[in-house]
């Protein structure tokens, strides 16, 4: 027997014996991502390495594949922390087949690509990352143009970035980032998370995007109580020549107002009413 049984509020449900309706498979949850097989680390952007330190950490089944990093001395850190031999390499001058994507029965890639944000940060100048503006953070179009000329495509993807990433002044372009990835199959989960939601002493607010290759769900982990204080992360005694003394205090203080990294009075206030009226277009956005 097939019936349509109309609902409060307008909505119908429909009802079909022994047989699956287009409304169950439509309400049917997305599976999840599952990693069962060993992990390719690619890291653009990679810095010293903090995605292979978590990775170390929670015990991963992981390896050093790929690490693109423009900085000689994060390089030598990142060598020095993880007995690895990279050489420095710049973004834009190599190709997505670089990035050696191959045998995906085998492996899970695991692609990070946390791009410069000192055109987002407050703490800039904010001159954004509009593709094709030469800004340090529109290295982020670099990443597109690699994923298109990859022949095979990362499982999963991975971005860390100040929220200023979706602000009003930025949420358009990164729109576009969300639609190209769309575009290449995946399905693109970000929210902004705290570190003193999870654990530690401080209070550090990034936005993080997971994107999976197919049609997948994901869920960000739930924040956990605070236990530490800075107190657990500082020696009980520190040598002299750590210390400031009052005059280099002042200086230094002076040449970072000058110099935009320690806001005055004025423009806090400037700043305050931008992130209020970002924060109402963003909770409408999303």
């Amino acid at each position: 027997m097939v019936a349509l049984e109309r609902r409060m509020m307008g909505s119908f449900n429909y009802v079909c014996e022994g047989q699956m309706s287009i409304f169950d498979i439509l309400n049917s949850p997305k599976p999840r991502f599952k990693i069962d097989k060993p992990v390719r680390l690619i890291e653009l952007f990679g810095g010293i390495g903090a995605t292979s330190m978590a990775l170390r950490d929670i015990g991963a089944n992981f390896e050093h594949y790929r690490l693109v990093e423009f900085d000689k001395y994060k390089i030598a850190a990142y060598n020095a922390i993880h007995g690895t031999e990279f050489q420095t390499m710049d973004i834009t001058q190599i190709s997505g087949e670089d990035l050696g994507i191959v045998d995906k029965h085998k492996y899970c890639y695991l692609l990070t690509y946390s791009f410069p944000c000192q055109d987002l940060s407050l703490a800039g100048q904010q001159k954004g990352m509009e593709k094709g503006t030469n800004t340090r953070s529109s290295l982020l179009w670099e990443v597109e143009r690699l994923l298109n000329e990859c022949s095979e495509l990362p499982q999963v993807l991975l971005m860390e970035n100040v929220p200023q990433v979706h602000s009003y002044k930025n949420m358009e372009h990164f729109q576009k980032w969300i639609e190209f990835l769309e575009s290449k199959g995946y399905s693109n989960y970000w929210q902004d998370l705290n570190a003193k939601d999870y654990g530690v002493a401080q209070s550090r607010n990034r936005c993080f995007m997971v994107s999976l290759l197919g049609n997948y769900s994901y869920e960000f982990p739930k924040s956990i109580p605070l236990n530490k204080t800075m107190k657990d992360y500082l020696e009980p005694e520190v040598d002299d020549k750590y210390y400031l003394s009052s005059e280099k205090a002042k200086i230094l203080i002076e040449k970072l107002i000058l110099n935009g990294k320690i806001l005055t009075n004025e423009r806090t206030n400037e700043r305050t009413n931008e992130r209020t009226n970002e924060r109402s277009l963003v909770a409408t956005w999303k």
